[in-house]
């Protein structure tokens, strides 16, 4: 059969594809099969997102866990945080996130933890659960069977949240949730009880058509919507989740969209201010402006290759007590080092209490002292002359050159991050100067003039 052939669905962080074709509920049930097989848990963790092929999808993975002796708990529709939180808290062997994330509509997928959720991705497990899913060898089923119960585990993940904030410190804030018709209405909805602000809501239902389209505020055409919204409610914020909520997106009062790379030294300026010290994980795609303010609070940057898996394993070598990604994704030590798209805006608002600042009075220096490009793709049929090529022409001129995650290249006034996608067949260009536009936009323009000779022809 094709099925043994295809597993296309395998990334190198999560399982992802189309359904049916990429991923279906036999797959499904071979992946339940190969989780247990491979883990061996005694029982997993399920959650599943607004997806229309969810449930169906969920249910054969548990059917597969349960024929393998493996009991589930089903903590129905969620958010991927809330299956690392139930995974961690009720210190069960393992988890699973049914979702596509932000992926078009007909798209399904899985990420995958173990136990105190750490990630199974490539080099730690996902490989061979995928090899056994192609050849569809298993050890014998179990004479015991597994069983599946549902249980909520919601309560438990909101008191969590709380112990992020000083709720006292909060102000009333008017603030703009777009959740894109994903998982995060319902959370939005219990943490209201408990805070002084006035939600205005859109998109708010959960409905796995995407009648408003796939929720990924990362795209730029998806922005107008929160953006138009605080600006005609006059709020003081907007946030913007994806399908799965792991990643949150700010707008200030202004309606501007903040690049999620200022976002991350601002929670981390305020992770400093709370434990001294500290050390705080960033990607290298922009750092600058992230190393200044930690030195500055007498916090200890550290840099690591860009992806979940390698900012939650360094965080744990590290004891990090944060870690955060320009990509949007923020890692927190007391969340098992995982990402929560939560926790960051429930920050951001107590800093604006705290410091009676607006949200743009919070980033503006920050954005003038280090203005960044960001993050511009460019699909090339040949990625690696053109690194080469790239490093070549800046190497005479360089203070440093650094190939931690693709090539990044320092001058006393600017740098650039260059590198190739883990998920996508695209370089991926970021660009800082020290407070001098003018010479960012020089600078850009002339690594893309670089890179074009390099670009897919017809792209």
């Amino acid at each position: 059969r094709t099925l043994l052939l295809k597993m296309d669905c395998f990334k190198a962080y999560d399982i992802r594809g189309r359904v049916p074709d990429d991923l279906n509920t036999e797959i499904a049930y071979r992946i339940g099969r190969a989780y247990a097989a491979f883990l061996k848990p005694m029982n997993v963790i399920i959650g599943r997102d607004v997806r229309l092929s969810s449930t169906e999808i969920a249910e054969a993975l548990s059917h597969g866990l349960n024929d393998s002796g493996v009991d589930v708990v089903d903590i129905g529709l969620c958010g991927t945080e809330e299956v690392y939180h139930a995974t961690f808290s009720r210190k069960s062997d393992g988890g699973i996130m049914v979702t596509a994330s932000h992926n078009p509509a007909d798209y399904n997928g899985m990420k995958l933890v173990r136990k105190e959720s750490r990630p199974v991705s490539g080099d730690s497990g996902l490989n061979e659960i995928r090899e056994m899913v192609a050849k569809n060898r298993f050890p014998a089923r179990v004479k015991s069977k597994g069983s599946t119960k549902t249980a909520s585990n919601q309560q438990a993940y909101i008191d969590h949240l709380f112990s992020y904030i000083n709720s006292e410190h909060l102000r009333p804030l008017r603030i703009v949730v777009n959740p894109g018709n994903g998982c995060a209405g319902s959370v939005v909805d219990l943490l209201d009880k408990h805070l002084p602000f006035d939600f205005l809501r859109i998109n708010h239902e959960p409905d796995g058509t995407f009648p408003n389209g796939v929720p990924n505020p990362l795209l730029p055409e998806n922005r107008s919507t929160t953006r138009d919204a605080v600006l005609k409610h006059g709020a003081d914020i907007g946030v913007a989740w994806d399908g799965d909520f792991d990643r949150c997106f700010f707008f200030d009062e202004k309606g501007n969209f903040i690049e999620g790379y200022y976002i991350v030294g601002l929670l981390a300026s305020s992770v400093v201010k709370r434990h001294p010290g500290a050390r705080i994980i960033h990607d290298p795609r922009l750092t600058w402006n992230t190393i200044d303010i930690v030195k500055k609070a007498n916090g200890i940057p550290v840099q690591c290759k860009t992806g979940h898996a390698f900012i939650k394993e360094r965080m744990r070598q590290e004891d990090a007590v944060y870690g955060g990604e320009m990509s949007a994704h923020h890692y927190f030590r007391d969340f098992a080092y995982c990402d929560s798209g939560m926790i960051p805006w429930m920050m951001v608002a107590e800093v604006m209490g705290t410091s009676g600042k607006s949200l743009s009075e919070l980033v503006g220096d920050r954005i003038q002292l280090f203005p960044a490009s960001g993050e511009i793709n460019r699909r090339l049929s040949s990625p690696s002359p053109a690194l080469k090529d790239v490093e070549e022409k800046y190497r005479d001129d360089a203070v440093s050159i650094d190939h931690t995650d693709g090539l990044s290249m320092e001058f006393p006034e600017w740098r650039f991050n260059l590198r190739s996608s883990n998920t996508e067949p695209v370089v991926r260009l970021n660009v800082e100067s020290r407070g001098n536009v003018n010479l960012l936009r020089e600078k850009t323009d002339e690594i893309l003039t670089l890179l074009n000779k390099y670009a897919t022809p017809g792209v």
